[in-house]
């Protein structure tokens, strides 16, 4: 590690003042000075690589640190670790104006490549290209027992990738030539031991004998990357190389990358200046360049997938399943760019999956396997439903609890979209399921509080490389559903996955799950602490963590088993979607001591931008009567929510907000739905903020111009209910249990009544009481449930408009009630024309004309 011996906080790094990192750097660049480098160079330079990489912001080092760092970098007397230091240094301090390395008299190949690592990080692109050319240079002159070519592979690999026209295309024919030999001949026997120089140790070097497979026996085949030994040698090296890079390398010089398309080109045969790099078996000149890659790959791949059939040797580290997926992905580009090798890969993949479906510990090797079905199954006339539905029903039911697994879940899905065509279907009615597949993304530590949880959960390590997971098969199917872990991944760690799933989303609501996902969406901080609690019930109580709350609260380990809401607990957390909507109110009593734990907090913060997701993508196709049914839900799940700190409010902004959207989307929902409004709006309410936009929508759609079947009867029933709602919320006091009511209630409820009133005449006397009583109510200092001077002086200035305005009936009825041709561009809603200005407008024309008007 560049930082091992250095327990210091990195927060204190952070905050070093200006001052102290400069005499750190004059001690630098001292120890630098110096003919003979002591212990105390290293530590230095560690300390100087944690400053700077540990501040958000960049720091800035003098000239003359910066030079002789990069003098000692390029030194060639100077120690590996130093260099390796300097040039970390370096990449951090990177894009820098004041470096000026150069490679071009480098012949070290390590120190070729810890420079090439700075320019690359520098970012130019000449420098890349002259960087390319530097290092295909060293490629073409080295002998036999030259200088190791492992450190330069990495560094092409990087340069293909920042700067695809980098390379020429002889360049690009002639080492893919080489890449396909270092795949295909490398040595299948060990490198030679050489003696430590003991006592007993004899002059001669010791042979190890072959590579061994991973099951213990002998090689008999060609070098892969899952062939052991104790000691590889320098073309082994190169081939594990060769293998991570293929891909990459494919996609860049294969057809639609930027090298041209393969041509029988002899010139590369007959006299390039890199002909050394392609120089190899008879066999190769038969083939193109890329089609001699292309093949060797294609045997390589074969090689990987058989090998991976062999049963593991005890001991041996478990990296099979990383190699098989990768080998699957370089069959699949070798099948995009060369359909002739389709029927060849198809003839491995199929006996392939059937394996892998057996096997819990290849479980992520699936993924890769069916995205090559995607691209594939239609033109090989392969019928790969059966291959969908085993991955969404089966795979997340089944290794829900592995945090790779549901973050590559997450990538497939989204990738893989475009791919699905007609099976889209399989994707949506499986979401539940789906959800779940992303439970446990990422684990959090024990011991913070109730955040880590006991179990198969917590037992499962984050990088398996093909382990099973341990107690595989132990979690109850009843916890094959949900999305709550996702969105806890998402609100604790990473942001860019949060993107991720806003673009699936869209993709997974249709007018059939609609109402379903909504009310998963809302119950996500129940459906996390459901989890939890089955998690942990599968540990006795001596093994849980102290800091378990389900320790001190046994009755939520009881629910579990209570047959009475059992059906609930299998709703919630069920796999597909069912089409159907139960009450959980009962499971919130149950879990109400779990509210408090951190993950159930941190996945509700996160519910609100999901919801936001969810709106944008219904509101795209909904019609009325999908409208219609959202705002119901609405109204019902305002207060029927888990009570989660902070919870309720947040959710509230965002329904709020929405249900103006849906009302918009079909207006006459007012009229068709007077009766659940009615009660919503006289019933009990919890929060400000959905009864104001409840409100605002009465007022704003409860009209002929709107609706045809609107009545007189319907505006008196809403008048007389919001009425007294107004009275209510002004004349109670405040209080523990029932908080001040926010003014903007107030004044919306005036508004919407004077609306009404303007639509109804023999109203207006009625509501013009009222709304002096609310004027002189606003002025009053023993006001109960109004807040403060803001509060009071907003309420005070609107009776007042609304009460000047209903002077002139008529002209109430037009700003109240715009016609259709005034509705449409909606200019009483522009910023400079807003309903607010229009009544202060008409109320100084009222009071400078009162003379002049009747009454």
């Amino acid at each position: 590690s560049l930082v091992a011996g250095l327990p210091t906080p990195s927060s204190l790094f952070r905050e070093l003042r200006d001052e102290e990192l400069g005499r750190l750097c004059a001690r630098v660049c001292a120890l630098l000075r110096e003919e003979d480098w002591g212990p105390d160079a290293p530590d230095a330079l560690r300390r100087l690589f944690l400053i700077v990489s540990a501040t958000k912001y960049n720091r800035r080092l003098e000239r003359p640190c910066l030079a002789l760092l990069q003098t000692t970098l390029c030194s060639p007397t100077c120690p590996e670790q130093l260099q390796l230091l300097c040039a970390a240094v370096l990449r951090e301090m990177s894009p820098c104006d004041s470096l000026s390395l150069s490679c071009d008299h480098i012949q070290n190949t390590r120190q070729l490549g810890l420079v090439a690592s700075v320019l690359l990080a520098q970012g130019d692109q000449q420098q890349v290209r002259s960087l390319a050319q530097r290092v295909l240079k060293v490629l073409e002159s080295r002998q036999p027992e030259g200088p190791s070519l492992r450190h330069l592979l990495p560094i092409v690999s990087k340069v293909t990738s920042l700067a695809p026209d980098a390379l020429r295309e002889e360049q690009t024919r002639a080492l893919s030539k080489r890449l396909g030999d270092w795949l295909r001949y490398a040595s299948v026997q060990q490198a030679v031991a050489h003696s430590s120089g003991g006592f007993f140790s004899t002059p001669r070097a010791r042979q190890l004998g072959p590579v061994t497979e991973v099951d213990g026996a002998v090689a008999t085949d060609f070098f892969t990357v899952l062939s052991t030994g104790q000691r590889f040698t320098e073309d082994q090296w190169l081939n594990v190389q060769a293998f991570s890079m293929l891909r990459a390398w494919l996609l860049d010089s294969g057809p639609g990358g930027s090298s041209a398309p393969d041509a029988d080109d002899k010139s590369e045969l007959e006299g390039s200046t890199l002909s050394v790099l392609s120089a190899a078996s008879t066999a190769g000149h038969l083939l193109p360049p890329q089609q001699w890659l292309r093949e060797k790959a294609f045997e390589y791949c074969q090689r990987l997938l058989e090998q991976s059939n062999r049963r593991e040797s005890r001991g041996h580290p478990s990296c099979l399943w990383p190699c098989l997926v990768e080998a699957v992905l370089v069959l699949d580009v070798l099948c995009q760019q060369d359909p002739s090798f389709l029927y060849r890969t198809l003839s491995c993949l199929k006996p392939l999956h059937t394996r892998l479906r057996g096997d819990p510990a290849w479980v992520r090797a699936l993924l890769p396997v069916a995205q090559f079905f995607l691209h594939h199954g239609e033109a090989a006339a392969v019928d790969a439903e059966a291959v969908y539905q085993h991955l969404f029903t089966r795979i997340p039911a089944e290794h829900f609890h592995s945090p790779m697994l549901a973050f590559e879940f997450v990538q497939f899905c989204r990738d893989s979209l475009p791919l699905f065509g007609r099976n889209l279907g399989i994707l949506r009615t499986s979401f539940p399921n789906l959800f779940k597949a992303c439970l446990v993304i990422h684990e959090p530590e024990q011991g913070l509080g109730g955040l880590g949880c006991a179990g198969p959960l917590g037992q499962c390590p984050g990088m398996g490389w093909g382990r099973p997971c341990p107690q595989e098969g132990e979690v109850g199917p009843g916890l094959v559903a949900g999305l709550a872990e996702l969105v806890q991944f998402l609100a604790w760690n990473s942001p860019p996955l949060t993107s991720d799933f806003v673009a699936l989303l869209p993709s997974l609501v249709d007018a059939g799950t609609a109402v379903e996902m909504l009310h998963l969406l809302l119950d996500l901080p129940c459906l996390t602490a459901a989890l939890d609690l089955q998690l942990r019930s599968l540990q006795a109580a001596s093994e849980r963590p102290p800091w378990d709350v389900s320790i001190r609260a046994p009755g939520c380990l009881e629910a579990l088993r209570d047959s009475q809401v059992q059906g609930l607990f299998q709703h919630l957390l069920r796999a597909h979607a069912s089409g159907t909507v139960e009450r959980l109110t009962p499971l919130y009593r149950l879990l109400q001591p779990l509210a408090g734990c951190a993950r159930v907090v941190q996945c509700a913060e996160a519910v609100p931008t999901l919801l936001r997701a969810f709106f944008s993508a219904v509101t795209q196709f909904a019609d009325g009567a999908l409208a219609s049914q959202l705002a119901l839900l609405l109204l019902e799940r305002s207060d029927s929510l888990y009570q989660v700190p902070g919870y309720e409010a947040g959710v509230h902004r965002v329904l709020s907000s929405q249900f103006p959207a849906l009302c918009k989307l079909r207006p006459p929902l007012v009229v068709e739905q007077a009766r659940e409004l009615l009660e919503f709006v006289g019933g009990p309410r919890s929060g400000g903020h959905v009864l104001t936009s409840v409100v605002w929508a009465i007022g704003e759609y409860l009209s002929v111009s709107w609706d045809r079947r609107c009545t007189v009867e319907q505006i008196n029933n809403f008048f007389e209910a919001l009425e007294a709602l107004l009275f209510e919320v002004t004349q109670s006091r405040p209080s523990t249990t029932l908080p001040k009511c926010p003014p903007q209630v107030i004044t919306v409820l005036m508004t919407t009544l004077t609306k009404l009133a303007s639509r109804s005449q023999d109203l207006i006397p009625r509501v013009s009481l009222l709304l002096s009583k609310m004027r002189t109510l606003a002025q009053s200092p023993a006001t109960g449930s109004t807040p403060g001077e803001e509060g009071v002086g907003a309420i005070h200035t609107r009776a007042t408009e609304l009460l000047n305005l209903l002077k002139m009936p008529s002209v109430a009825q037009f700003v109240f009630t715009p016609s259709v041709e005034v509705s449409e561009p909606r200019y009483h809603r522009d910023t400079n024309t807003a309903l607010p200005l229009v009544l202060r407008t008409v109320s100084r024309l009222v009071e400078r004309e009162a003379g002049l008007l009747p009454g």
